[in-house]
């Protein structure tokens, strides 16, 4: 059989470097980091069905994860919006989930080179999955840290700011994940300190406050900027997934699962191609069809969507449709997913 690789030791990545071994392809992983590792990201997963973690052969991983039933929305300091989820989302760090991946992929015999790129990605059999690509105009920054002690959650929390949001999300061991996308400015401050002040100066101080008397784990902290949601730029003739193939902003809580459903959509045709069945052409061909039927249209609404999230017009739209019971959140939640 022929051999498949992956350039990127991501969600997206390792899910498929674990259901391509479940299927005996061999597999060589290239990661140019290490693990564990914290990661700017939500931390929950929400949308992705039992069915895709399933094909993954990595359904059992979450069998003993914590689960969200509600989300809650705040415009300041004022509770805008309480809603049941149709599916509970399940929250997980990517600290704990990269490393089980990892260990579940190199148990089933892929060979994993950690500290390590794939240099060339345009070769026959080659997976690019390494994320986003670097911005130079970005005009995001991610921040992102876990706080310990977190006693009033109920749920998942999204906070609007002036210009940036912040979510809440429990995952494993107690902890709470705290991670916010912000408008690139001089903020001030280093590690937590940055993000303390990211939500003083977008109207979120008591916020602030709450999470700093929660004991924030330091070494958790995280930041990314160079950020740029939609299709990701550079891969005309690569077979790109995750991240590196579009980034759908994190408003919508589907990043993490958009990960798990694109390694489900590349999966066949990478089996037909190392069994010799399908050309490399093939492959790149049907998965990119494929990945542009499964999310075109959660990217669209997304794209209009969070305009609202990031000006004061906007937000005052939501919490108007929000009082008024205008705000179609099932119809919605179901678009985005």
């Amino acid at each position: 059989m022929r051999q498949i690789t992956i350039a990127g030791g991501g969600l997206a990545g390792l899910s498929l470097g674990v259901a391509l071994r479940r299927a005996d392809v061999p597999v060589v992983l290239h990661e140019a980091g290490r693990y564990p590792r914290h990661r700017v990201c939500g931390e929950f997963i929400n949308g992705v069905g039992e069915e895709t973690l399933s094909n993954l052969g990595i359904a059992n991983l979450f069998s003993k994860a914590i689960l969200s039933q509600e989300t809650h929305w705040f415009i300041g300091n004022r509770h805008m919006f309480a809603g049941r989820l149709e599916r509970p989302a399940i929250g997980v760090s990517r600290n704990w989930l990269d490393l089980k991946l990892a260990g579940m992929f190199e148990d089933l015999g892929g060979s994993l080179h950690t500290g390590s790129r794939q240099k060339d990605l345009r070769q026959e059999g080659v997976v690019w999955a390494a994320g986003r690509r670097g911005k130079r105009k970005s005009k995001w920054l991610g921040l992102k840290v876990h706080v310990e002690n977190l006693q009033d959650l109920q749920g998942l929390e999204m906070h609007l700011g002036r210009s940036g949001y912040v979510g809440l999300a429990p995952v494993e061991e107690g902890r709470v994940n705290v991670c916010g996308l912000f408008r690139l400015q001089h903020y001030g401050g280093r590690g937590s300190e940055m993000l303390w002040n990211c939500l003083t100066g977008n109207g979120l101080k008591s916020l602030s406050d709450r999470l700093q008397e929660a004991g924030p784990d330091h070494s958790s902290f995280t930041a990314v900027s160079a950020l740029g949601f939609g299709g990701q730029p550079g891969n005309d003739g690569l077979l790109a997934l995750g991240d590196a193939e579009s980034m759908i902003p994190p408003f919508t809580g589907n990043g993490m699962s958009m990960a798990f459903e694109a390694a489900e959509t590349a999966l066949e045709p990478l089996c037909q191609y190392s069994e010799g069945i399908a050309s490399w052409e093939k492959v790149v061909r049907d998965v990119r069809r494929g990945l542009k039927a499964r999310f075109r249209r959660r990217l669209q609404m997304a794209r209009i969507l969070h305009p609202f999230l990031l000006t004061p017009a906007g937000r005052a739209f939501l919490s108007g449709a929000t009082r008024s019971g205008l705000l179609p959140f099932k119809a919605l939640s179901r678009t985005l997913r």
